[in-house]
């Protein structure tokens, strides 16, 4: 996703897309160690997305 995307999500959308990748990363780590992960740049992107998220929730808190 984009960072447009994400500052338009309310904090408790954050908060909840936040738990969903770090569940997607868990999956694709499984599946890496398992040998099933075709594409391993998919966890680089999940993990860029997870910083995103984690940054954007971050500035909100600083600003309120």
């Amino acid at each position: 996703m984009k960072v447009k995307e994400f500052r338009e999500m309310s904090p408790l959308e954050l908060s909840g897309k936040l738990v969903d990748l770090k569940g997607e990363l868990f999956n694709l780590r499984f599946q890496l160690a398992t040998g099933q992960l075709e594409n391993t740049s998919q966890i680089r992107s999940v993990k860029k997305d997870i910083a995103r998220v984690r940054t954007i929730l971050r500035e909100t808190e600083l600003r309120a």
